[in-house]
């Protein structure tokens, strides 16, 4: 798409530096210069340079943080999970160009099976949807303005939310004593002691009737409300990074790939909510 607007758009073409009559780059230059990206780390030094300005700007909570996760759907078809010891394939279907394969009575499992497209996504299931092949998309969201200050895109294991959060604690920006908010999800032992353990009081949603890590020591206190109501601004950030940010579906495979273009989105959503924030406030 950059190569066609380059061809006639001359905004586009004084943008990148290219003169009216230059030649446009060929798409693989992009393919060739990845590696080099991605060993440079240029989607957390640009994610990091946005903060930067969000700070500076006074936009960002030191205390008040939401933490939370999402699927990302990966660019592998169902059929593409396959049996890792390689016997009884499915059924063949219809037959054709693009055949179909009946899974029909076959158990398939992420411990039995693996995509041979993208081998890091894992086959899972949230809600009321079918299972998926994805991988697993989390941030740390501050309070104050829902602006995003960490990522993380890990293999979807069903405990990955819980084993991320130390990381993205410690990459908040400060040490100070806080809080964090959190679904029913988070409602266990190793995401409490891990919030503790980075002086942040965890403000979880309780899982009612059963066993809970959260009692009311924590829910008595105005600002565990406060925290349950801000967390679910985490929600807006995943739905402009899925549609916005086109990552309803990753265009990537691989943890890394996604992971750097999970990055990226989140940093332009910053963007757009830091325009909101000081435009309105002009």
């Amino acid at each position: 798409m950059l190569m066609e607007q380059l061809d006639y758009n001359l905004l586009f073409r004084w943008f990148v530096g290219l003169g009216v009559d230059d030649e446009v780059w060929h798409p693989t230059t992009f393919t060739q210069n990845r590696e080099r990206l991605l060993e440079q780390e240029i989607s957390r030094k640009f994610f990091e340079q946005i903060l930067k300005q969000a700070k500076k700007k006074q936009l960002l909570s030191s205390e008040h943080f939401t933490v939370d996760g999402t699927f990302i759907e990966a660019w592998a078809s169902q059929k593409s999970f396959q049996r890792k010891d390689d016997q009884d394939p499915p059924a063949p279907g219809a037959g054709g160009k693009n055949e179909t394969a009946d899974f029909k009575g076959e158990k398939r499992s992420n411990d039995t099976h693996a995509s041979t497209t993208d081998p890091d996504a894992r086959l899972m299931r949230k809600g009321g949807d079918g299972a998926k092949l994805v991988h697993h998309g989390h941030v740390l969201t501050e309070n104050r303005n829902g602006l995003v200050v960490a990522t993380e895109v890990t293999v979807a294991t069903g405990k990955a939310e819980v084993d991320i959060v130390p990381k993205l604690f410690e990459r908040r920006g400060n040490k100070n004593a806080g809080t964090v908010g959190a679904d029913k999800g988070y409602d266990q032992r190793r995401f409490v002691e891990s919030a503790r353990d980075a002086g942040l009081t965890p403000h979880v949603a309780q899982r009612i009737p059963r066993n809970t890590t959260i009692d009311g020591r924590t829910t008595r206190h105005p600002g565990y409300e406060v925290s349950q109501r801000r967390r679910k601004r985490v929600e807006e950030v995943f739905g402009w990074m899925k549609t916005v940010g086109v990552l309803r579906k990753a265009r990537h495979r691989g943890t890394r790939l996604v992971g750097w273009m999970f990055e990226f989105a989140a940093a332009a959503y910053n963007l757009v909510r830091m325009r909101n924030l000081t435009t309105s406030s002009a």
